[in-house]
């Protein structure tokens, strides 16, 4: 399971002495703690994978504001940060295995105007859900339902 990869890894970072991953390992299992305790439930992998992929977005905007500000230093935390998020997370998508999550979305739901893009996001989400950022899956419908 997951969660017990990321504590593994917890204690191999205290071990190790790893005082920054262990840092970043703490902010992850606190997020899934609080999202367990929240909704008063045992999340699986693939929950904890939404839980993760959110944290990386949101490292991904810190990094922009920071650069845009000039702070280097926080950005490179940040993307710090962002590199062991990602290392939880599954291998990304090719392009090629999104448009054919996506030509069978379309097609299962029959989809053919923007109305439809909530029915096949929901066939979709679960399927990209950390491997793919969710803009650029959303882009990539919206784009194929306008054409």
């Amino acid at each position: 399971m997951l969660k017990q990869r990321i504590q593994d890894d917890m204690k191999t970072a205290m071990k190790a002495g790893d005082k920054v991953r262990l840092g970043v390992i703490r902010l992850i299992l606190a997020a899934i703690k609080q999202r367990e305790i929240d909704e008063r439930i045992e999340l699986d992998n693939t929950q904890i994978w939404t839980v993760l992929d959110k944290m990386l977005k949101q490292r991904r905007d810190s990094i922009t504001q920071f650069a845009a500000a000039k702070r280097e230093d926080l950005a490179e935390i940040e993307r710090f940060e962002a590199t062991v998020i990602q290392s939880y997370l599954p291998m990304p998508l090719t392009e090629a295995e999104i448009a054919e999550l996506l030509d069978i979305a379309i097609t299962a739901t029959s989809a053919t105007a923007m109305n439809d893009m909530g029915k096949v996001m929901n066939i979709v989400r679960p399927q990209v859900q950390g491997r793919a950022e969710m803009g650029a899956v959303s882009a990539l419908i919206k784009q194929r339902l306008s054409s």
